[in-house]
């Protein structure tokens, strides 16, 4: 691979992932307006739903395989989590505090899940961490 090629895909990434936290940082502005109409339990449903449907399409059109059985579990696990918990929790959440209250604990979940990461494998990081 050339130098050039790497730089491109090193910018790719960069940019891919500048689009994905512009439009997260909007998905909690977005459930606070939407909970004062919307039931959070509606709101979850439907966000699943669309989800799930555009997901289902993608893997239609781009002809994926299905997962094997010993994989379906992990990812039931993770949907359970991902789909419903985090949204559910999330739109509860901001029926009662602002959305910018609420981003100031997103934003700790980096680092919360880094160090339970730490705690669980059992790793000494350096002090500078």
């Amino acid at each position: 691979m050339n130098n050039s090629n790497t730089k491109e895909k090193i910018n790719s990434g960069w940019l891919n992932g500048l689009i994905g936290v512009v439009l997260f940082s909007g998905s909690l502005p977005a459930t606070r307006m939407a909970v004062l109409e919307f039931n959070p339990m509606f709101l979850t449903f439907a966000r699943a739903s669309i989800a799930g449907t555009l997901a289902f399409l993608a893997l239609r059109v781009f002809k994926e395989k299905i997962p094997d059985r010993k994989q379906i579990f992990p990812l039931v696990i993770v949907a359970v989590g991902v789909v419903v918990g985090f949204p559910l929790l999330s739109a509860l959440a901001l029926k009662h505090v602002t959305s910018a209250h609420s981003i100031v604990f997103i934003g700790l979940l980096p680092v919360a899940t880094t160090v339970f990461g730490i705690i669980r494998g059992g790793e000494r990081p350096q002090p500078t961490f």
